[in-house]
């Protein structure tokens, strides 16, 4: 397991009781389309292998979140949102860093994801984190926008 990158924020985990605020975080994140309401954080949470993170900003109030799950050996992020003006504080890193151990600790060995070709911010996240284009789904967006599929080993060290 990979000790936490220091100086990150730390990341708690956040079980079914914070449906309401993670899909509170996600609607400051995300597009209306795009947006998960109370109901479906709640499905996704009861899930078997589904997990999520939270991180603060600073002694604040939550900043932002990350759900992922695992099946077998391999790992999906689900979904990572923070804040506008929790941004280009760590908060991504750091919850990147939490659902990676996270896991790995529950045995998976690889982590995927997608994110809209149009993310720059969220791309240049998951580049700096070693993960590499492993497919794209055209249109796969209410937008239009084409998804990257991204992996990365949860073995190797994190760049």
């Amino acid at each position: 397991m990979r000790p936490p990158l220091v100086g990150l924020p730390p990341v708690v985990r956040a079980g079914p009781q914070a449906a309401a605020l993670l899909a509170a975080l996600h609607a400051e994140a995300f597009p209306p389309g795009e947006r998960w309401d109370a109901a479906a954080m709640d499905v996704l949470l009861a899930m078997p292998g589904t997990f999520a993170g939270v991180a603060r900003c600073g002694a604040e109030a939550p900043g932002g979140f990350v759900m992922g799950r695992v099946a077998a050996d391999e790992a999906e992020i689900l979904t990572l949102a923070v804040r506008g003006e929790a941004r280009r504080q760590g908060l991504g890193r750091a919850l990147l860093a939490w659902l990676r151990t996270e896991a790995a600790s529950h045995g998976a060995r690889r982590l995927f994801l997608e994110v809209s070709a149009g993310n720059v911010a969220a791309r240049a996240l998951y580049r700096a984190a070693g993960f590499a284009e492993a497919g794209r789904r055209r249109a796969y967006y209410p937008d239009g926008s084409d998804a990257f599929v991204l992996a990365a080993a949860l073995d190797d060290p994190e760049p």
